[in-house]
C-alpha cells in the first residue's frame, strides 16, 4: 500500500492539445450507510464518502477505464457525470458545460450504460429504442433500419424482438441498454460494467462495437469494469479507484512499470493491497 504522500499518481492527458471532453475537479459525494446497532435495536446512520476529492480530465476521443472493487465509487462516478446525482462538492464540466447548472445540455451529449439500466418494462426492446431515439431528436426514418441492425450487432436474439423487457433475462436487457446508448451516437459514452451478464461471443462483439463508435464518431468513452483484459484492450489510460479515491491514472504499461509488475492485475493489487474479486461494501443512498 502506498504512503499518503505518494498515493495520488496521475499521468497527463495524452494527445496533442485536443479538446477537453471531461473535466472533473475535487468531486465529492457522500452517502448514508445504515448498520444494525450493536444493541440489536434499530440502525446506525453514518455518512461516508463514496467519492473523496476525485480530479481528472479526458480529451475528446479518448477511452479511459476505471478499475475498482464493488463499493469503490465507480457507479457513483458514472451517475454524477450523467447528472443522475448531485455532488456534495467539486465540479464537473462536459465539453465546457457545467454538469449541474446546464444539465439539459449535458444530457444531450451523454449516454449511460449500466447494469441497473431502466426501461419501460411492458414495452419491447424495439419500442424502448424507438422512444429513446425520439428523445434525442431522431426521426423514425433514421432508426427504422438502424434499430434492428444495432440489436443484431450486440447479439440480441431476433426471435425476442417483440417480447416485453420484463420477460427478458438480465444479460439480454444489458444488450438492449448497450444498443440504446450506441443508437444515439453519444459524444460521451459512460459504460458501467457494460459486458456484465453477456456470453463470451456477445462480449467480444460489444467490445468491437465500442471501438467502432469511438473511431467513427470520435466518441469519448469512460469505461468502469472488473474485466482487466477489457480495460487494457479498449483504454488508452487506466485509473485505479479505491475507497472513493483515484490513486493512479496512467496507460497500462506505465502502471505495470510503476509498480514493477508483469500484469495489470498485479499492479492493481500493488496499488490497493486488494484484488478485484474482493467485494467492497456498498453505500446506501
Amino acid at each position: 500500500m502506498l504512503d499518503t504522500a505518494e498515493e495520488i499518481t496521475i499521468a497527463p492527458v495524452p494527445g496533442n492539445g485536443s479538446v477537453t471532453a471531461v473535466e472533473v475537479v475535487d468531486l465529492r459525494k457522500e452517502f448514508v450507510r445504515r448498520k444494525k446497532r450493536k444493541t440489536g435495536f434499530g440502525r446506525e446512520r453514518k455518512r461516508v464518502a463514496a467519492l473523496d476529492g476525485i480530479t481528472f480530465t479526458m480529451r475528446k476521443g479518448e477511452t479511459l477505464a476505471i478499475l475498482g472493487q464493488n463499493g469503490s465509487g465507480k457507479s457513483t462516478l458514472v451517475r454524477l457525470l450523467s447528472t443522475l446525482l448531485l455532488s456534495d462538492g467539486g465540479s464537473v464540466r462536459i465539453f465546457g458545460h457545467d454538469a449541474y447548472r446546464e444539465h439539459r445540455a449535458v444530457r444531450r451529449l451523454v449516454n449511460r450504460v449500466s447494469v441497473e439500466a431502466s426501461f419501460f418494462k411492458k414495452m419491447s426492446a424495439t419500442e424502448n429504442l424507438s422512444y429513446a431515439a425520439r428523445f434525442y431528436g431522431m426521426a423514425p426514418s433514421q432508426t427504422r433500419d438502424r434499430i434492428p441492425e444495432i440489436l443484431e450487432r450486440v447479439g440480441f436474439p431476433r426471435d425476442r424482438l417483440g417480447d416485453s423487457m420484463e420477460n427478458l433475462s438480465r444479460g439480454t436487457q444489458q444488450k438492449v441498454a448497450l444498443a440504446r446508448a450506441l443508437l444515439t451516437s453519444p459524444v460521451l459514452l459512460l459504460l458501467d460494467e457494460p459486458t456484465t451478464g453477456l456470453d463470451p461471443r456477445s462480449k467480444l462483439e460489444v467490445q468491437q462495437f465500442i471501438r467502432e463508435i469511438r473511431e467513427s464518431h470520435d466518441a469519448t468513452v469512460l469505461l468502469c469494469t472488473h474485466d482487466l483484459a477489457e480495460a487494457e484492450t479498449l483504454a488508452e489510460r487506466i485509473g485505479i479507484l479505491d475507497a472513493g479515491r483515484l490513486i493512479a491514472l496512467a496507460p497500462a504499461d506505465e502502471l505495470k512499470a510503476r509498480y514493477g509488475t508483469e500484469t495489470l492485475e498485479e499492479a492493481f493489487f500493488a496499488a490497493t493491497g486488494k484484488t478485484l474479486e474482493d467485494e467492497g461494501e456498498e453505500d446506501d443512498e
